[in-house]
């Protein structure tokens, strides 16, 4: 009887774990409908991005601003998330965004600010 308490206490342990190393859904959701909006709400107040000929460190704004217009451009058939990974309070994620203007891969680098876990880095490259 004790054993099984442990086994499924270990097991609880490993969901939680797993459900907090994902990527935000709101990210991926935000990707998936190119909504610049609801991505800039993960955004940190100031972003490390390269979004096609952007290269830069910018404002939450400008960040939000820039990824608008890639969108507008690039309208989104299609993303994934392809690879993610990192350590406690940092994470990674890797993905493929399809738009009718062609393929971008993605790569989005993600640390914890308190409660919340932001986007500090962000590049779009054509695939």
């Amino acid at each position: 009887m004790r054993l099984k308490k442990i086994l499924i206490f270990i097991g609880f342990l490993s969901i939680a774990v797993q459900l907090e190393a994902q990527i935000p859904d709101g990210i991926v959701q935000g990707f998936k409908k190119g909504d610049a909006s609801a991505l800039a709400v993960f955004f940190n107040q100031n972003i490390e991005m390269v979004v096609l000929q952007h290269d830069d460190v910018f404002s939450k704004a400008q960040a939000q601003q820039i990824v608008s217009n890639f969108f507008a451009s690039n309208k989104v058939a299609n993303f994934s998330i392809t690879h993610e990974g990192g350590k406690e309070g940092a994470r990674f994620a890797v993905g493929n965004l399809k738009t009718t203007t062609g393929d971008f891969r993605v790569y989005i680098y993600l640390k914890k600010a308190g409660d919340k876990t932001l986007i500090h880095q962000l590049r779009i490259e054509k695939s």
